[in-house]
């Protein structure tokens, strides 16, 4: 593990998922002085594997996280653990980012990346949290084909359950629609459940139940029992901007409604010069493959801005 911090580099990446050890990777094969700094807190950590993305199907978030990392030392980067504490900007020098982790280790960025990801907030039902990531699921992409043709129950917090329940009857059809917290189903929504063979619960769900270790339904406030296999739920999803609110970043209410992003424009950049955003602290959305993605094209402007930077310095006067 690389654990030294230099005193200065052209850009500091703080999170290291899919988002940032991508960016990470672009900066360092177009020759900038990179380091990321890792709290390791990834929000895939309780899936068995990660999906859809080409060429590593299946392949486990802790072995792609570190693959990633020995990718982006082959060029030369830095991979650091530790969690930032500390993001002060002052104008003065070549280095205006001074970043200080909770250890009291400081260095200085001439820019920023921001890749630290966000915190998916279950509702609160007993039970639901033990499963998370296994037979408690929130993606239909991510895990529609792990829990195909078992008996999923979407838990309804809101108008987004109905949606939510259409995508997952495309994996199965046992598909049961448990309307918990949302409000009631127009004609229109109640149509279209019906018309792809989905089943409607009325009721709040009181606890999730399991055997050795598996899910194996909820159960309603009126003691009703439903047998279920999986539960898919709609999270409520927070960039982690603890650290970055420091620097002033806007972070405002994602227009699904479905939490909070860091705003930032279609590069990347954001409200502050020289930081840019990327990854699931701006997409909430995003799943690894679009992640690493959006790592790759911010890392790509982070380029071009440097490069501007420099022309314009070497040519003043």
């Amino acid at each position: 593990m690389d654990e030294n911090l230099d005193k200065t580099y052209d850009v500091l990446v703080i999170g290291g998922g899919a988002a940032g050890l991508s960016g990470a990777l672009t900066l360092a094969r177009a020759r900038w002085k990179v380091a990321v700094i890792d709290a390791g807190e990834p929000r895939n950590a309780p899936a068995a594997g990660v999906h859809g993305l080409l060429g590593r199907e299946g392949v486990s978030p802790a072995e792609l996280v570190a693959t990633g990392r020995d990718e982006v030392r082959s060029y030369g980067g830095r991979v650091v653990d530790g969690r930032v504490a500390q993001v002060v900007r002052d104008d003065g020098g070549t280095h205006p980012f001074a970043v200080t982790l909770d250890d009291g280790r400081v260095t200085r960025a001439r820019r920023l990346l921001v890749a630290t990801g966000l915190v998916d907030e279950l509702p609160d039902v007993p039970g639901l949290a033990e499963h998370w990531g296994r037979d408690v699921v929130h993606c239909p992409f991510c895990h529609g084909y792990e829990v195909r043709d078992q008996r999923i129950g979407v838990l309804a917090t809101g108008p987004q359950g109905t949606h939510q329940a259409l995508l997952f009857s495309q994996w199965s059809d046992q598909v049961v629609l448990l309307a918990h917290t949302a409000p009631d189903l127009s004609p229109d929504d109640a149509a279209k459940l019906a018309a792809r063979g989905v089943t409607v619960v009325a009721g709040k769900v009181r606890e999730v139940t399991a055997r050795d270790g598996r899910l194996t339904g909820v159960v309603l406030a009126d003691g009703t029992a439903v047998p279920l296999d999986a539960v898919a739920v709609a999270t409520t999803m927070r960039a982690r901007t603890d650290v970055v609110r420091q620097l002033g970043l806007e972070v405002a209410p994602h227009p699904s409604g479905q939490g909070e992003h860091v705003v930032a424009d279609a590069t990347g950049r954001t409200s502050v010069r020289g930081v840019w955003v990327a990854g699931n602290a701006t997409n909430l959305a995003a799943q690894v493959s679009t992640a690493a993605a959006e790592g790759t094209w911010a890392a790509a402007q982070l380029t071009f801005d440097l490069i501007e930077e420099d022309a314009t310095a070497a040519t003043a006067g």
